[in-house]
């Protein structure tokens, strides 16, 4: 018999922010993150260092996480971890701390897909925010994956899109670093944008077929792009950062949205979100939502908070494992490329 109140602690380290909630039924009570700036001296995230941080990391936050939640450790009735996909020196630190703990407890855990929790994010209790009703599409976007998902349930998600080479936070990334941006540069290329002509300039979108997406041969026409007119122009960069990065924003979501448009249509299904570090993006959220009128779609955008890696997103994804009994032994080891 499942108790009426289900109390779940979510680990989450799949890349460089260590971070822990704990979940009451579908409400978050805390959600803390210890990001790593350690990574921004090298433009990228260094794997060794990363699992470095999280083992320094996870004991504090997720005392933290029990602490603000108010709550004592025996409370807690089951963990969730991220088991993959990500990096296998991060996720390492996380599991074998959710095995010690919950063996310790004497309570079950539950491993759970990294990608699942961005799109079940959207079942966190928030007021006044409407939940997808199955079957809907999520358009997944982050530094390491894009995909569209058809979602038919809780436990049950298919990959009907994804890119074939680059994600579309790693364009955004990549060519900011082009543009002389620190690392991430994604949320720069989004400041910059809100200030641009997202028509000023013109870069390639790939011919890809289905559902699926290429982010590769955009960051080569953005290099030659910048080759060609910094020739003669030293300053062509400073004097266009704006319009460049409007016009770069405009492409990588006009790429998603022809897609994600086609996937609905396809399926027959109006019930469209967003998920993932990418959904923060302003002019993605925007643009879903201009669809969303013009295409007659239900849309859901996530909070802030849920949209970059998080550990509210795994314990709620751990909370449907937990009503389904699907428990993890203790033999269960991380995996870098788990698929959904």
């Amino acid at each position: 018999m499942i108790k009426k109140d289900i109390i779940i602690l979510g680990i989450e380290s799949s890349c460089d922010d260590t971070s822990a909630a704990i979940l009451k039924n579908e409400a978050i009570l805390s959600n803390e993150i210890a990001g790593q700036k350690v990574h921004e001296a090298f433009g990228g995230v260094v794997p060794e260092l990363a699992s470095r941080a999280h083992q320094q990391n996870i004991l504090p936050v997720v005392d933290t996480a029990i602490k603000n939640a108010k709550i004592n450790i025996g409370d807690i009735d089951a963990i969730a971890f991220t088991r993959g996909p990500g990096l296998l020196g991060s996720l390492i630190v996380g599991t074998s701390f959710a095995k010690s703990l919950a063996l310790g407890l004497n309570i079950p855990m539950m491993e759970v897909n990294h990608m699942h929790g961005h799109v079940l994010a959207h079942f966190i209790d928030d007021e006044g925010k409407i939940k997808p009703q199955f079957p809907f599409i999520c358009l997944t976007v982050s530094g390491g994956h894009t995909q569209i998902v058809l979602v038919n349930d809780y436990l049950d998600m298919e990959v009907v899109g994804t890119t074939k080479d680059d994600a579309a936070g790693e364009a955004f990334d990549k060519t900011a670093k082009l543009l002389g941006l620190p690392y991430p540069g994604g949320p720069l290329i989004d400041k910059y944008a809100q200030l641009g002509n997202p028509d000023a300039f013109s870069f390639t979108a790939p011919n890809v077929t289905n559902f699926d997406f290429s982010f590769s041969g955009l960051k080569t026409n953005v290099l030659q792009f910048l080759q060609r007119n910094t020739k003669n122009d030293k300053d062509f960069i400073e004097n266009n950062m704006n319009d460049i990065c409007a016009s770069l924003q405009q492409t990588i979501i006009n790429i998603l949205f022809d897609k994600l448009i086609k996937a609905t249509r396809h399926f027959n299904i109006n019930e469209v979100a967003i998920s993932g570090g990418v959904s923060a993006n302003s002019g993605l959220r925007k643009r879903l939502k201009e669809e969303g009128l013009k295409q007659g779609w239900t849309v859901h955008i996530p909070r802030f908070e849920y949209c970059t890696d998080n550990a509210a997103m795994i314990a709620i994804a751990g909370r449907y494992q937990y009503l389904s009994g699907n428990f993890a032994e203790q033999s269960v080891s991380p995996d870098a490329r788990l698929k959904i």
